[in-house]
């Protein structure tokens, strides 16, 4: 979704209350609803405020994010609103740090309305893009850079990066390297330039892919570029990557299992390209996994598995309170895998909504986090919906080889998903490795070794 279409600048102000309730008022305001039928400003605003009594929108870094569905045409509507010496709210502090008010309306049909919280929460985590929010003084500078983070516009006046002798020397190296090898497609490490990469038409024979830590989609509307990868949750080392782009792009059908790919790449923000690597898809992954239709259980949404994967791999990362934490998660037919499951623990996701105990709200990053320390399994609906955790895996003992030293979370994934028509990520509580289990198979995506180098 491309969400700089939904900013409007006439509803981008400067919040004049010092209270949470007045922001939502002020921002319901330039809001235009109201003209739809049955829409009102104080139905929206009981609505937006009781949501906030039972979770907190702040989601960190100094960004609110208060959201509902309206029954309106027009698919989504974002209201903006700085304030810069924060709010009260019920006498929690943590709304004093609030620096901006990002209020989403959407239409009660429109399909994608978790995709597109998740999506904006990636970019509010954006340490530098959410610094050329702060950098920007004026309300008129803060409109056009909001345009230009959500959007990717480049700024006025300034031309797209030129090359160097040497970086063009690797792009022609690398597309006769492409051609030699006979690979697919072209896969370039945008986040290697700080000011964006300009690949030009040096490989308009080949599909082209961005793998990117940001999340603009701007990118795409430009002729030489068909996809982007956004990867800003794992781990920076480069081949790791690689990996998991190349895992995302099989999944959303970007590649397929026939393909060769030509990697460009260099240390990020060095604007510096220094190597060109060829991967055959079909030899980095199993042949079993290597197909879409293999590789993702046909009920598993391929942005459900990329949410997890980057929840999996924070994990792994930075553990929980200081200490590491080990967790399994199963993706798929919740009701073939809760056939070998028992409860360790009463159900803390039963009662809820399906919207508000889906994956993919950027607001259940922490509900799980902190559950993750529990024994036992997250069960997760392929549309993303959180069924159940600490859930114990009994699933018949089906003969698979793991290497040794992997425990009863990869036993139990392996054999679930040769029970089950699923799929399972496993962070391991030892080494911190990230593993996805398919039909029984093992794929290591991301090691401890690396994570460490980042």
């Amino acid at each position: 979704m491309r969400i700089d279409r939904y900013i409007s600048r006439t509803r981008v102000i400067d919040i004049q209350s010092t209270d949470f309730e007045g922001a939502l008022s002020e921002l319901l305001d330039v809001c235009d609803v109201t003209k739809e039928r049955g829409v009102t400003k104080k139905g929206l605003l009981k609505e937006l405020m009781g949501r906030e009594e039972q979770m907190t929108t702040y989601l960190g870094n100094g960004v609110c994010l208060p959201h509902t569905r309206v029954k309106m045409k027009r698919p989504y509507m974002i209201a903006v609103g700085r304030c810069p010496n924060g709010l009260t709210y019920d006498g929690q502090d943590q709304y004093r740090d609030i620096r901006y008010v990002f209020l989403l309306l959407a239409s009660e049909r429109a399909r994608s309305y978790l995709y597109s919280l998740a999506s904006l929460a990636r970019v509010f985590q954006d340490s530098g893009q959410m610094e050329r929010l702060q950098a920007a003084e004026s309300l008129t500078t803060f409109k056009k850079e909001l345009k230009s983070v959500f959007g990717g516009e480049e700024e006025e006046g300034r031309p797209r990066r030129r090359h160097n002798r040497f970086n063009n020397l690797i792009l022609r190296e690398a597309a006769k390297i492409a051609r030699g090898s006979q690979c697919t497609s072209a896969l370039v490490f945008a986040d290697t330039f700080g000011g964006g990469v300009d690949v030009g038409t040096i490989f308009q024979n080949f599909k082209t892919v961005l793998i990117a830590h940001g999340t603009s989609e701007a990118a795409t509307d430009r002729e030489e570029i068909d996809s982007v990868i956004a990867i800003r949750s794992y781990s920076n080392h480069r081949f790791s990557q690689l990996r998991s782009a190349v895992l995302i792009g099989l999944t959303r059908g970007i590649f397929s299992s026939h393909d060769r790919l030509c990697c460009v790449g260099g240390l990020p923000q060095s604007n510096q390209f220094d190597s060109i690597t060829v991967v055959d898809v079909e030899r980095e992954f199993d042949t079993m996994l290597a197909s879409k239709s293999d590789m993702l259980p046909a009920s598993v949404k391929p942005e459900v598995i990329e949410r997890v994967l980057a929840i999996a791999t924070e994990l792994a990362v930075e553990g929980r309170e200081g200490h590491p934490v080990g967790c399994l998660f199963a993706l798929g037919n919740a009701d073939a895998i809760s056939q070998y499951t028992k409860p360790l623990i009463l159900n803390p996701f039963y009662g809820y909504k399906d919207e508000d105990r889906n994956i993919l709200n950027p607001f259940m990053d922490e509900t799980v986090k902190e559950l993750s320390s529990i024994d036992g399994a997250f069960i997760i609906r392929g549309d993303g919906v959180l069924v159940s955790a600490g859930s114990l895996i009994h699933a018949p003992d089906y003969n698979h080889d793991l290497p040794s030293g992997l425990g009863s979370r990869h036993a139990a994934a392996a054999s679930i998903t040769q029970a089950v028509d699923c799929l399972c990520i496993v962070v391991s509580g030892s080494t911190g490795q990230v593993t996805l289990f398919r039909k029984g198979k093992m794929l290591p995506l991301i090691e401890k070794a690396l994570l460490r180098n980042s």
